[in-house]
């Protein structure tokens, strides 16, 4: 039968490209995608959907993606078996941390993880058969701050406040950009109409962004701040909220700790203090906190560009403790927990994410503490390139492409060009994976069901909703699930474990999956059927029967019973954060200017079909014009000798990339902004349509050695930069460097 006759099938899934977890009605006819359109029957996303849903499609039939492992040799890549990829990975992996130490492995995941969850399950056992310290993760490049701020403050490093969007009346959003990410830590479908309905029920919405983002252009009031100053502007708004009518903390006074001390702390920061060194006036300071403290209800949201530099931690505790002492926390309109269906905080042992933790080992080189079991990824390049006891000699990375997602990629570029093995277990040959000896491909987003665990607990509605296999995987192909329980097998194997044991514990998940888990957890949890089989409730059989999801009610207060701290009690001042208030001091003195040095703050941004950098190979999400520019303000241009869609060659302690220009007002004078994700020039990669669109990597400019000291998070919002028109750089008879060179 051909496919033009073949009969058309109705699909409902999840995407799960982003974290908005929009509802697809998909129609298929003789194994091919004919149609993606928004579920209107989904009871989250109602119909919503963005422009990366299509990509599914492409995604799945991408000609660049690997279908069968690879191995690198002197005359290019050859394909192998499975058994040969997995036996040969397994027992390089063992020799060299026989030979050199546990820690001689270095093992890095990529944020593509979470929306996976057989990933999300199954690579947790992985990392402790591999028994490495050297642990890193996207996490330290994006949300690291959030989870320790909650772990400090309520016991659990995910326990994060989620937003009451869809009930507040006041909602004061810092470095996010919701409508490009549909919400980010607070997954949002249609985020612009949950916006615009604030405004409608005669609510507001302010941004304090160094950018006029898409999402201010929407707001009721945008203001300008300088990169990197959040921190002093959110103790100046804490000052103004304490000295005023004072803390409204309702019936959670009596269940926190740490009050007069943050009194102490907010003291002397005055708006007129944080006004030198943010460039927010101190009119607008002191009135968004009589907004904020007169509000019906009110919302504080923070996001990328307040956890991305040097005091993100501190940002994500100062916008709770702002929630907190406005009355806003735990009540509805204001910042609550979720009560999500597969409880990761709560659950039982087997299936729940750790609390948290911080300072139980440090880095080898640079001696930075870990966080939840992870290093900042900002020291894997110095891990690797620094001889001595304990340096990382092999690679293992998951769904990740740090080389241009980190900083200061070219090093990491050039260390990982110099380990003894590495294995990437990734569908593409990208600027990372083309270092490997050995490239693991999974099945794809289409053939493996899915199950969000991490965004329906970050959500702004408390859901539910499991999505089968679109499609049979590919004669051959494996999940990555089953990747990391095959190599767990081998390594456990090599090391002479207890053979029986392991056998047994190997059968036992191998035929359990990613989905006998979610059931016993869908079961375990809150809305479940608490393990008995004849009790009503909610298991993965009942998920199925329910195609568009459940709807499971909105956000509803939780505290105590939602809080893990040992006492049950909200730590307002945490030690850890309280003895950072000195940096803080510190760096931005009081009564001393901002400091002027003749360079620019650079800044990222997202584009809504930019989500990660391998969606660059999806022709229909590169098309239009060119998205990788570099944002500067007319009065910066006129400074510099720049002009709109001239060339500026960018440099910073790191680097140096070429750019074209977009001259415009929507950032602030002294703020220039590289997109992230782009980069694809480099020799070896092989994204076809990328290519065509390979832009240059801000990566090449952010700094390895800028980070946030407390939570070890990488600080790319701020980095100083200086700024050249092309035609300057030639005229001095200098080389330009390219980003895709």
């Amino acid at each position: 039968m051909s496919q033009s006759s073949a009969p058309s099938e109705l699909h409902f899934r999840t995407c799960n490209l982003c974290e908005a977890m929009c509802g697809l009605r998909i129609e298929t006819s003789g194994g091919r995608v004919t149609s993606i359109r928004g579920d209107e029957a989904d009871p989250f996303s109602k119909g919503h959907i963005c422009p990366k849903a299509v990509a599914l499609q492409d995604l799945h039939e991408d000609p660049d993606r690997l279908r069968q492992p690879v191995r690198r040799t002197a005359t290019g890549w050859e394909p192998i078996s499975w058994e040969e990829a997995l036996d040969e990975t397994a027992r390089r992996l063992h020799a060299i941390q026989r030979e050199h130490g546990k820690d001689s492995l270095g093992v890095y995941v990529g944020n593509p993880t979470v929306h996976d969850h057989g990933a999300m399950l199954f690579l947790p056992l992985l990392l402790r058969a591999l028994r490495t310290r050297n642990k890193f993760s996207a996490t330290s490049v994006d949300q690291l701050p959030h989870h320790l701020a909650a772990y400090l403050m309520f016991g659990h490093q995910f326990l994060i406040p989620i937003p009451d969007i869809d009930h507040t009346r006041y909602m004061l959003i810092l470095g996010a950009n919701p409508l490009a990410s549909n919400g980010s830590l607070m997954s949002a479908p249609g985020v612009k109409g949950r916006l615009k309905a604030i405004q409608q029920r005669g609510g507001k919405v302010v941004v304090v962004d160094p950018r006029k983002t898409e999402t201010a252009h929407v707001a009721d009031e945008h203001v300008f701040i300088r990169p990197g100053t959040d921190a002093l502007w959110l103790f100046s708004l804490l000052h103004l909220l304490l000295e005023g009518a004072g803390a409204k903390m309702g019936r959670l006074a009596a269940l926190s700790d740490g009050l007069a001390t943050l009194r102490e702390l907010a003291r002397d920061f005055t708006p007129e203090y944080a006004e030198v060194h943010t460039g927010v006036p101190a009119d607008t300071t002191r009135r968004i906190a009589r907004e904020l403290s007169a509000s019906e209800s009110a919302v504080c949201y923070g996001r990328v560009g307040v956890s991305t530099h040097a005091f993100g931690a501190m940002c994500q505790w100062l916008i709770n403790v702002i929630n907190l002492v406005t009355g806003n926390f735990d009540r509805q309109g204001g910042a609550l927990f979720t009560k999500p269906a597969f409880d990761l905080v709560h659950g039982p042992k087997a299936i729940s994410m750790s609390r948290g933790s911080i300072g139980r080992w440090k880095s080898r080189v640079r001696g930075l503490p870990e966080t939840s079991g992870e290093l900042p990824v900002a020291v894997l390049g110095e891990e690797i390139l620094t001889e001595g006891p304990g340096r990382i000699r092999a690679m293992l990375t998951s769904a990740g492409n740090p080389v241009v997602s980190t900083p200061n990629g070219r090093q990491l570029d050039k260390a990982f060009a110099s380990l003894d093995f590495m294995v990437c277990i990734d569908p593409y040959i990208n600027e990372t994976t083309r270092h490997a000896h050995i490239i693991l491909p999974p099945s794809t987003q289409l053939e493996r069901s899915h199950y969000d665990l991490a965004f329906h607990a970050l959500a702004v509605r408390n859901t539910a909703k499991y999505s089968p296999p679109l499609f049979a995987p590919r004669p051959g192909s494996k999940h990555d699930w089953e990747i990391f329980l095959e190599l767990k097998h081998r390594l456990e194997t090599l090391r002479g474990e207890p053979r029986v044991r392991g056998e047994l514990s190997y059968r036992a998940l191998k035929a359990l999956g990613p989905d006998g888990i979610l059931d016993l957890g869908l079961r375990a949890g809150p809305y479940g059927m608490r393990l008995r089989p004849f009790r009503k409730g909610l298991g993965l059989a009942k998920l199925k029967e329910q195609p568009h999801g459940v709807d499971l009610g909105p956000l509803q207060p939780g505290v105590p019973e939602r809080l893990a701290t040992r006492d049950r009690r909200i730590q307002l001042a945490p030690e850890p954060m309280v003895a950072d208030v000195q940096r803080l001091r510190q760096t931005f003195p009081a009564g001393a200017g901002a400091s002027e040095q003749g360079s620019m703050l650079l800044i990222g941004r997202r584009h809504l079909r930019d989500n990660n950098s391998w969606l660059h190979n999806v022709p229909r999400l590169v098309s239009g014009k060119p998205r990788c520019t570099l944002m500067v303000h007319p009065e910066d241009a006129r400074r510099l000798g720049l002009h709109d869609g001239g060339e500026a060659v960018i440099t910073s302690r790191v680097g140096e990339v070429r750019a074209p220009v977009t001259v415009t007002d929507e950032v602030m004078p002294g703020v220039v902004s590289l997109p992230h994700g782009y980069g694809h020039g480099r020799e070896g990669v092989r994204l076809r349509v990328a290519g065509e669109h390979a832009g240059v990597s801000i990566n090449d400019l952010t700094d390895d050695r800028f980070l946030d000291a407390l939570s070890g998070n990488a600080a790319f919002s701020g980095v100083q930069v200086h700024v050249k028109p092309l035609e300057s750089i030639r005229t001095e008879g200098q080389p330009a460097q390219s980003a895709t060179a």
